[in-house]
């Protein structure tokens, strides 16, 4: 072999070499984003096993169980409710990990509740965290605040940066005899977290992000319409799904043995085509009837 086909040889070699590191440097990635109601992981009062307790924490049995179903569930990302203060989240993380499950990053949003809080634990970094403490909406003449906020959180991933917006919407409870079951509280926060994520994602055509959390109603609510869309403006895609077993609910109402699908995940139309089979799941594994009263749901993206 002469020198000069020697040296094509091996520029060709380079050139193969720096095409294979282009691959891999570009490999598609799944991730799995969750969202759980933990059911008053703080003090709260409670019916125990000694009868009633004002102020009183989560059971240990709860939260053992808890944490196998977080573990077993096996979320990239994974939006809580009802989750007391910041000791309760690092309580909470600081018990994971001691079990071998880290989440080393976590946000957590304070707004008009004081005592139920959106968080966000996750393995992957998070670019940006902001939470919308100042929404709110006309209510029955006068203006009310979206109870919990809404929490915003942008990871990295192979397609290019994911929204989370985190949210929990009034439940049913209300001493309003106009407003039974504060269906309309629940649309007016609707319509200010929709407006708000219009103001961040004018173009949701093209827009990467995910709407979840405990919107306390079901799928033909007026408030999970107004998340889906603005007049003509498709915002997002409500998407359905079951268990293993093909059982769609997420909350037990157990004083009255009712079950409902109460827990939600919207996909914005720029990432709707990501989401593993178009539906989201129910987790049904170990634990999650003595946890909490809710089962949660997730949504594996297969990403570019």
């Amino acid at each position: 072999m002469g020198p000069p086909l020697a040296a094509s040889l091996l520029r060709l070699l380079w050139l193969a070499a720096g095409v294979c590191a282009s691959v891999a440097g570009t490999r598609a990635q799944s991730l799995t984003v969750a969202t759980y109601n933990l059911e008053n992981y703080g003090s709260a009062n409670r019916m125990t096993d000694a009868g009633f307790r004002p102020d009183y924490p989560k059971p240990e049995a709860q939260k053992g169980a808890l944490r196998t179903v977080i573990r077993g569930l096996n979320a990239d990302l994974l939006v809580v409710q009802e989750i007391g203060g910041q000791p309760h989240l690092d309580e909470l993380r600081r018990d994971l990990k001691a079990e071998g499950f880290d989440y080393p990053h976590a946000a957590l949003a304070r707004a008009a509740d004081a005592d139920r809080h959106l968080a966000v634990l996750a393995r992957v970094p998070l670019q940006a965290v902001t939470t919308h403490a100042d929404l709110e909406f006309a209510y029955l003449g006068g203006r009310a605040p979206v109870k919990r906020g809404v929490l915003e959180v942008t990871f990295p991933s192979s397609a290019g940066a994911i929204t989370v917006f985190a949210v929990h919407l009034k439940s049913r409870f209300t001493e309003r005899p106009d407003d039974p079951g504060s269906a309309l509280r629940r649309a007016g926060e609707a319509t200010a977290i929709r407006d708000r994520i219009l103001q961040r994602f004018p173009t949701p055509g093209t827009a990467r992000y995910l709407v979840l959390g405990d919107c306390n109603d079901s799928r033909t609510s007026r408030a999970l319409a107004f998340l889906q869309k603005r007049g003509k403006t498709e915002l997002a895609t409500l998407l359905t799904g079951g268990d293993s077993r093909g059982e769609v609910w997420s909350h037990a109402y157990r004083r009255e043995e009712t079950y409902s699908r109460v827990d939600h995940i919207l996909v914005s139309p720029g990432l709707v085509s990501a989401v593993r089979d178009g539906v989201a799941r129910v987790y049904d594994g170990p634990g999650v009837r003595e946890a909490s009263d809710h089962r949660p749901v997730f949504v594996v993206l297969d990403l570019p």
